[in-house]
């Protein structure tokens, strides 16, 4: 008897619970925000660094590069691209996949005299063969006249 007296007195505290909560009104859901007003002034700022360093702040034109590898090998195409940054700082390196080859192509010339140049200056660190290659290159826009 004392079990089936515990089991109603634990189903009617549990009902009047449920229905005491169904009784209270509702929260309104407001929420109050305080901005700080210097956020603007950042927001502002990343947007301007965003404008400035995207790909649009740049042109693209007819050009040429340094094709200085092609292989199937990953650490070889990692390795040349090692050597560019070690041996040619100024030059960008572009590492770029095409099913099953891996190309390393260097520089962003207007003129193929200047590619001819590098290519004579790499021929030594690239025993294999440097190629000048017709291609798309990046112009900063600030500086239009830059060779690399």
């Amino acid at each position: 008897m004392k079990p089936l007296f515990a089991i109603i007195l634990i189903f009617s505290l549990t009902h009047a619970t449920a229905q005491n909560s169904l009784d209270k009104p509702l929260d309104s859901g407001t929420v109050i925000v305080h901005k700080d007003p210097r956020l603007d002034v950042l927001i502002k700022k990343q947007i301007q660094i965003n404008e400035e360093t995207t790909r649009e702040a740049r042109k693209n034109i007819k050009g040429y590069r340094l094709l200085v590898i092609n292989t199937n090998n990953r650490e070889e195409a990692l390795a040349a691209k090692t050597k560019v940054y070690t041996y040619f700082p100024e030059l960008r390196p572009y590492l770029i996949w095409q099913s099953p080859f891996f190309k390393l192509k260097v520089g962003n010339f207007r003129d193929r005299k200047d590619a001819d140049e590098y290519r004579k200056k790499m021929a030594a660190y690239f025993p294999k063969g440097v190629f000048i290659i017709n291609d798309i290159i990046e112009v900063k826009l600030e500086d239009p006249e830059s060779d690399n």
